[in-house]
């Protein structure tokens, strides 16, 4: 994996991107200080320049001829005087020795200090075999004195002061890049360990099942006030919806085998009794009627289609193939949906409560709503025994349409109400049959939740022993329209 190079690399960039920045700071504040002390020192020796021009124009009005006036003493060793003529020429020129006479400056020497303005300015000449020196003209009373002073004291402290900046700024910048290296080392730790977490996660075999708590960033690592413990909180998070969706891969998995192993046992029972049937017919045997083996075989062909039917009715529904919607009469619906359970379960007491004030007029594909309603109906037949009550109740309430399936059967048991929408779940072990029913394939239920869920509605199931009622609350014609019935519903519980 590439992930602790990268984190390595970025404390490096980190790090080199701060120290160019201080060798750059520290670089600029030394060169502004000591252009700012040197323009400083300059200024003063400039002054002093000044001066001893003066003075040297003073001298000589006192001595008008040549360079006299440096006989006295007073004057600072290094020390050059020249007298100029009117058009800037040398005429003499001298320099002051250390506790020696002043010494005639040779023609070399002259030359450097030829082209002098005599406005005062000081300027900046090396003369051969003295060093660089400061100099000035003055011009007053007809005579031009030039005079220079030797900068090589202030040279030397304006190196002094560059290296002692230089220096200071180097050693500033080793302890300033240490200090940033253990702060950044310091704060991209729990980087480090965010990028050790996502490698750990990396390795982990998400392929296989039994995968079930993956690694997490540590908790002091998930701050939101820093980049790095927003960037851990994500990381956390992320985590939780992969396990959530590994947890949910499981369950369908599970769900998967389970279904296919009762949708194969679901077939395999008429199968079986369809293949021995029509073996016994095959053979001749006397020993079953040729009548009663096709009632038989069509009875367990009718079952077996009717499962298929249903595993292709909920399997189109799981695509979100968009049905036909039209206008549906919920109330007529049921009322036909109780005739045909009444002529097929007359041992029931069938009820039939419908609405007086208003139409029940829901959005949905007829075909379908009609299925789900027998399959209600069918439920509350083949699971409740003889002489129960069922009652069917259509009633508009606000912007719904409400099927109520009331029974006073036996009630399913709490455990089973959570997984009764579920496919293959039966309620055999807790509800009667009617004598002589074949049962139901545990479709029935997840037949009609599928529709209902298909229409924008909701179903709910209440029960009790004496006592268990289905809702189904779709939305009615007026409250949506027909092209956004799918999802655009509000959701409403059921009635208590």
């Amino acid at each position: 994996m590439t992930h602790r190079p990268r984190a390595r690399s970025l404390r490096a960039r980190l790090l080199l991107l701060i120290g160019a920045t201080l060798v750059a700071v520290c670089a600029a504040t030394a060169l502004t200080t000591a252009y700012v002390q040197r323009a400083a020192l300059l200024g003063q020796f400039d002054d002093r320049v000044t001066d001893a021009a003066e003075r040297s124009l003073d001298g000589a009005r006192l001595h008008p001829d040549g360079l006299a006036f440096l006989d006295r003493g007073g004057h600072p060793a290094g020390l050059l005087a020249a007298r100029l003529d009117e058009d800037g020429a040398l005429l003499s020129a001298a320099v002051v020795g250390q506790d020696a006479a002043p010494r005639d400056l040779d023609a070399a020497q002259r030359a450097a200090l030829t082209g002098v303005r005599a406005d005062g300015t000081p300027l900046t000449r090396s003369v051969p075999g003295l060093g660089t020196y400061r100099v000035a003209v003055l011009d007053g009373d007809g005579m031009r004195v030039l005079t220079g002073l030797p900068m090589a004291d202030v040279q030397r402290m304006i190196s002094g002061m560059l290296r002692t900046g230089a220096a200071v700024a180097a050693a500033g910048l080793v302890v300033a890049g240490g200090v940033c290296a253990v702060v950044i080392r310091r704060q991209l730790r729990p980087l480090g360990r965010v990028d050790a977490t996502a490698a750990e996660i990396s390795r982990a075999p998400l392929d296989r099942a039994d995968v079930t708590a993956l690694p997490r960033v540590p908790e002091r690592d998930t701050d939101p006030g820093s980049e790095a413990g927003r960037m851990g909180a994500a990381l956390n998070r992320m985590i939780d919806h992969v396990e959530s969706s590994l947890t949910e891969r499981r369950r369908t998995e599970e769900r998967m085998r389970r279904f296919l192993a009762d949708a194969s046992h679901e077939l395999r029972t008429p199968l079986a009794s369809i293949a021995g049937y029509a073996e016994l017919m095959n053979r001749g045997t006397d020993r079953i009627e040729p009548v009663l083996a096709w009632r038989r075989v069509f009875a367990e062909s009718a079952r077996m289609t009717g499962l298929v039917e249903d595993l292709l009715l909920l399997a189109r529904l799981d695509e979100g193939r968009p049905p036909h919607f039209a206008e549906v009469d919920l109330a007529g619906l049921v009322a036909e949906a109780v005739r045909d359970a009444r002529a097929a379960g007359d041992g029931h007491d069938w009820r039939l409560v419908l609405p007086l004030d208003a139409p029940a007029l829901v959005v949905g594909d007829e075909a379908r709503l009609r299925r789900a309603v027998a399959g209600l109906l069918a439920n509350a037949r083949l699971h409740t025994p003889a002489g129960t009550r069922v009652v069917a109740t259509v009633e508009t309430r606000g912007a719904d349409c409400v099927l109520r399936v009331t029974d006073d059967g036996p009630g399913i048991p709490a455990a089973l109400l959570p997984t009764v929408f579920e496919r293959f779940t039966r309620a055999d072990t807790s509800r009667s049959r009617a004598p002589g029913s074949t049962g139901g394939s545990g479709l029935g239920l997840a037949v009609v939740a599928a529709v209902t869920t298909a229409h924008g509605g909701r179903i709910d199931v209440e029960s009790e022993p004496g006592r268990t009622e289905f809702t189904v609350r779709l939305p009615s014609a007026g409250s949506v329209p027909v092209s956004g019935v799918r999802g655009s519903w509000t959701e409403t519980s059921a009635v208590r």
